[in-house]
């Protein structure tokens, strides 16, 4: 007897009533093309099968009903979201993160509703954003979770992606396009929260990949946009392997494709063109905080600076903050600093974190990078542009004012410069051109790549974790520094006041020793200088305009066929029998 609109009875898990998606039926649907749990499916796109498999944690879903559970798999999605965190520095388990995502994947493909989706989205999310950001508790303590739970909604669209394309028992076709769209909306998340106002760029997928020397030359070519669309399809293809039998050939043609891809690029990409070296020297005091910490910092820079002379270097560069408000005040500072540059016969780049009037007469808290010569400050000098949140200014400190109560949030706003700055050091120096940055400036890509187009020889960020001595913090920052050389292909310097201090080639590779947390040291680099231009400095960010476009031509097939679906139809006429009618059954 067939039942038309039939359902399954309450209380009955529709994943078990089939073991896969491979029946004749589409989805587990009945007749008419209502599926199993009573949501749209069958020969329709409704719940994400597109007519080529069952709908996402419908029959042909794997492990649909292991979670049933909101609570339990509300942790499985903090837990999955928080894994890819161990790739970054210090773990460094970078060859995690292309499977790292894997469970996530998985989970969000086992969704039932869309609405579900958009939840595990925005749940793994949540995950995400503390494990990579957890060292910021002890600032902002309670906050953070506030933070993540804001910032995780850029991943619930993302949810609904992935459900859409990796759901059910997706074709070759679908699987295909899985492993171009899965990473392209994850791009756009990271192009998102990238905005200075959302955090920035901290902990892009691609930047785990910075000891990597494939991934560098990817880099070169696309920038770390280009790594991370890399390492997520990786992960898309992997799940497809692992979750989907069907679309095993074709995930693994895709994965051979990325293979393919790095390889090509390893073998022709342009390569930077040696140049000559450079000598600069790093001066890490080591002094972390207590009384008098801010003089006792000045004098340990000035006591590791003097023994410089007589090594040839062509630039001192002291870390962020290294010359504190009143220090910069007293005439005696630049007395002392002009001293330095002559006997060390170099120009030191100090950072000082005071009150200063910019070139505009705009008067107020700035931090600046100010380069020193032999006569005292030579006038050049940069006022850093991007803000850390909270850390150096409070957002709608009308409305969020409150953070400075709960954590360490900034009790006054710094006020942010309005260009980038190439300083020219002195002929002895051969007229070398530096590019500084500030603090987590060397996060932004964009940063970089202007300084090197507007002639910058050398990158030099002056930084300072020493807030977060203890955690991973300053690995993470550090490493940023090759990802910003390999980009541009032009080495860097990144100078600390507690460490990690450290020095990249122009290829991203490492130079000379990094002082650690434990330090307090100078240390001298030679750099190789570089000629040239990478494509990724000739381009730019290509890889987020590919991204977009893959995202809008699945909006335009997506939209088509829409079009094309044909009405559902009117419902039949109550059904009769013998003896009865539809107005009185039964009689």
């Amino acid at each position: 007897m067939r039942i038309r609109g039939g359902r399954l009875p309450v209380g009955r898990n529709a994943a078990d009533t089939s073991g896969s998606g491979g029946s004749g039926t589409s989805g587990g649907a009945s007749g008419d093309g209502t599926s199993a749990d009573g949501t749209p499916g069958g020969g329709t796109s409704g719940g994400g099968t597109s007519g080529d498999g069952p709908t996402a944690g419908g029959p042909g879903s794997t492990g649909a009903g292991r979670l049933a559970s909101p609570w339990t798999r509300a942790v499985a999605l903090l837990l999955a979201g928080a894994l890819p965190a161990v790739a970054f520095p210090a773990p460094g388990l970078w060859w995690f993160a292309y499977v790292a995502l894997v469970p996530w994947l998985l989970l969000i493909r086992t969704a039932r509703t869309p609405r579900r989706a958009v939840l595990d989205g925005w749940i793994g999310g949540i995950g995400f954003v503390i494990a990579v950001h957890h060292w910021l508790m002890p600032s902002l303590h309670v906050f953070i979770v506030l933070l993540a739970a804001l910032l995780g909604l850029l991943w619930a669209p993302w949810g609904l992606l992935v459900s859409r394309l990796l759901g059910g028992s997706p074709s070759a076709r679908r699987a295909v396009a899985a492993v171009v769209v899965v990473p392209s909306g994850w791009l756009l998340i990271e192009l998102v929260r990238s905005w200075e106002g959302l955090g920035g760029p901290w902990g892009l997928l691609g930047a785990s990949q910075w000891e990597v020397s494939p991934a560098l030359r990817v880099a070169s070519v696309g920038g770390v946009w280009l790594v991370s669309l890399l390492v997520l399809a990786v992960n898309t293809g992997v799940a497809l392997l692992i979750a989907v039998p069907r679309a095993r050939k074709a995930a693994g043609v895709a994965l051979l494709v990325c293979a393919l891809s790095v390889t090509a690029m390893w073998a022709w990409a342009p390569r930077p063109e040696s140049a000559g070296t450079v000598r600069i020297a790093v001066v890490q005091p080591g002094v972390v905080e207590g009384p008098g910490s801010v003089a006792r910092r000045l004098d340990r820079g000035e006591e590791l600076t003097r023994p410089l002379a007589g090594r040839g270097v062509d630039l001192v560069v002291w870390g962020e903050s290294s010359i504190g408000a009143g220090a910069w005040e007293n005439p005696e500072t630049a007395r002392r600093l002009a001293e330095l540059s002559r006997l060390v016969g170099a120009d030191l780049l100090v950072n000082v974190d005071a009150r200063q009037t910019d070139g505009s007469g705009r008067s107020g808290i700035f931090k600046s990078a100010v380069l020193v010569g032999p006569d005292g400050p030579t006038g050049d000098r940069y006022d850093k542009m991007r803000l850390v949140p909270f850390g150096e200014y409070v957002p709608a400190r009308s409305l969020l004012g409150w953070a400075t109560s709960v954590g360490k949030a900034a009790g006054e706003d710094r006020l942010r410069g309005d260009r980038q700055v190439v300083m020219t050091l002195p002929d002895g120096a051969r007229g070398l051109r530096i590019g500084p940055l500030v603090c987590f400036e060397t996060a932004f890509p964009d940063m970089s790549r202007r300084l090197v187009r507007d002639g910058a020889q050398v990158l030099v960020a002056q930084s300072a974790t020493s807030t977060f001595q203890e955690s991973w913090a300053p690995a993470q920052h550090a490493s940023l520094g090759a990802l910003r050389a390999a980009e541009n292909g032009r080495p860097m310097v990144h100078a600390t006041l507690t460490g990690i201090s450290a020095a990249y080639g122009p290829r991203g590779e490492r130079v000379g020793r990094p002082l650690g947390t434990d330090a307090s040291a100078a240390e001298v680099f030679d750099l190789p200088l570089a000629r040239g231009e990478t494509l990724y400095g000739r381009f730019g960010d290509w890889p987020v305009y590919g991204a977009f476009a893959a995202l809008a031509a699945l909006c335009a097939v997506e939209g088509l066929r829409a079009l094309r679906r044909p009405a559902p139809r009117p419902p039949g006429p109550p059904a009769r029998t013998a003896h009865g009618s539809p107005g009185r059954p039964g009689r």
